[in-house]
């Protein structure tokens, strides 16, 4: 039997914590990597992910001299080398250097040390990201922190670059919420919005998408003046767009759809053709159905799915992307999709029940039907 993938197996085991042990070993002569090893290791086995991470930064916290700085000095000089900053996106770095980050934050997030520990961020998100760490310092020296973020756009790091953008995104995941008001991050976007790099511009449409669940018409006026303002290329421009927007299309923003070029839903009509009436679970739901528009536009077709909950409600959806067309005068298309639904799912519990489809274009339902999800 195949063994499961494990995440937290994969980015923290063994040979990783010798690894990071090792390049501290080498830096630091009164550092014991045996003992490190075998404290870091012992309690892997009940740990998550994110508490490897803890567990790690606390154990070097005990091996490490006690003396703040003079801990965060050993850890600097035991990096390696910069990410390659030739790659231009989806280098995220080497988990295994989280810790250090973490430690920053955990024990040099005061005003005593905020400039040096500020200092270390720059030099460990060059190896992996600190966006987690910086978000306790924008939470506790909002004004000092947002200063260093926007001197930070104009960094030739592009790994730093994206920090700032990332860590200040209002909802990142798997980090503590900002306290700030989320537009204090705006001058920041400004700056980067323009930058040469995919990874970064990959970011500030991450922290809009973020943004355009609270506040969508800042979003929209924001992504209106850049488009005028002309800083960026069309193509990293059309990118940018279209990944800040996509939570707005999903939901039908009529403002969201004219942006990205795409149009109402008047004058398209949509006709089931088929679809699941039961689908037993494990199994997948198929549907299809055929598009016809008086009047050549562009469509955004999206399906939502509403699950039956534990007490028989359907108050849980998901909205899913199924396909942009081009579709001219009077053409017509067919559209075919499976959906699996898979048992023991820990994002999303199936419960047995009535379920509900509903199929939009240019967020306008045009379409829905139910199905039986049996055991």
């Amino acid at each position: 039997m195949e063994e499961k993938f494990s995440l937290k197996d994969h980015l923290f085991n063994p040979e990783k914590v010798t690894q990071l042990a090792q390049q501290i070993a080498a830096v630091s002569p009164n550092f014991q990597p045996t003992a490190f090893i075998a404290d870091v290791v012992a309690s892997f086995p009940v740990l998550e992910l994110k508490q490897r991470i803890t567990h790690i930064r606390t154990c070097l916290h005990t091996h490490l001299p006690t003396d703040y700085r003079k801990a965060v000095a050993l850890l600097l000089e035991a990096l390696p080398a910069p990410l390659d900053e030739w790659r231009t996106d989806d280098d995220f770095g080497d988990f295994i250097y989280a810790p250090f980050g973490d430690f920053v934050a955990h024990y040099g997030c005061t005003q005593e040390h905020l400039v040096f520990s500020l200092a270390a961020l720059r030099e460990i998100t060059k190896r992996f990201s600190a966006e987690d760490a910086i978000r306790y310092f924008i939470n506790a020296f909002p004004e000092e922190t947002f200063s260093t973020l926007l001197d930070w756009t104009q960094d030739p790091n592009y790994h730093v670059r994206r920090l700032c953008s990332e860590g200040s995104r209002p909802k990142l995941p798997w980090s503590q919420k900002l306290t700030s008001p989320p537009e204090k991050a705006l001058p920041i976007l400004d700056r980067l919005y323009t930058d040469p790099t995919r990874y970064v511009i990959r970011s500030v449409a991450n922290h809009l998408n973020d943004l355009s669940k609270i506040q969508p018409e800042t979003v929209l006026l924001r992504l209106s003046l850049w488009s005028k303002q002309g800083g960026q290329v069309a193509s990293e421009m059309a990118f940018l767009q279209k990944h800040a927007l996509r939570t707005l299309v999903k939901t039908g923003q009529p403002a969201a759809l004219v942006l990205l070029g795409y149009g109402d839903h008047h004058g398209v009509t949509l006709t089931l053709v088929q679809h699941s009436l039961a689908v037993k679970m494990g199994e997948a739901l198929r549907f299809s159905f055929r598009l016809t528009t008086e009047e050549t536009k562009n469509l955004v077709v999206d399906y939502v799915l509403y699950f039956q909950s534990k007490l028989g409600q359907r108050t849980n959806k998901k909205i899913y992307k199924l396909r942009t067309i081009n579709l001219s005068e009077g053409e017509t298309i067919h559209v075919e999709k499976m959906h699996p639904l898979r048992r023991n799912m820990t994002t999303r519990p199936l419960f047995p029940g009535t379920h509900k489809v509903e199929i939009q274009v240019n967020g306008a339902v045009l379409a829905h039907f139910i199905f039986e999800l049996t055991p």
